[in-house]
């Protein structure tokens, strides 16, 4: 089984083999992906966050890239800032995953949380998108061994490839 020894965040190599994953799925510490080229083993000290076009360096010399695979979501929207600041606090006094896009949030489907959201005068849209929420302000720093690659820091934000 090939092994996974970086992640390649900036100035990835080009590849063609692809592994999409799911937000869940992209955040991980051991788990057995498989792509159409076999199975790959992540197997890091830490949980790690991969990103839609990070690129996996494999100990075979090959790379893989992540593709972020479109979930249910809700699209959230207000009249204005204020009014989806609001809608935010609530989300997060709830301790969903969200995410930030500026004028509008996005969080996984839950017609319980959209009526609350109705509610509180959002708009929901069901929408199939990639969801890549805002990280906890605990999460902890995800550098890599020996990687010698960049990895993220963002404020604003069995499997076949």
């Amino acid at each position: 089984m090939r092994k996974i020894v970086s992640i390649i965040t900036e100035g990835a190599p080009d590849t063609n083999e692809v592994l999409r994953l799911d937000h869940d799925l992209r955040n991980r510490r051991r788990m057995v992906f498989t792509t159409d080229q076999g199975s790959i083993l992540l197997d890091m000290p830490r949980p790690v966050h991969l990103r839609d076009g990070d690129v996996l360096a494999l100990d075979d010399g090959n790379a893989v890239r992540i593709e972020a695979a479109a979930e249910a979501l809700i699209e959230i929207r207000a009249h204005d800032l204020p009014a989806l600041v609001r809608i935010a606090w609530h989300l997060g006094n709830r301790h969903l995953p969200t995410q930030l896009l500026g004028d509008r949030l996005r969080i996984r489907h839950d017609h319980v949380i959209a009526d609350m959201v109705s509610g509180l005068g959002g708009h929901c849209e069901a929408i199939m998108a990639p969801f890549d929420p805002e990280r906890g302000a605990y999460a902890e720093d995800q550098a890599l061994p020996g990687a010698g690659h960049h990895h993220h820091h963002h404020e604003d934000e069995h499997h076949h490839g």
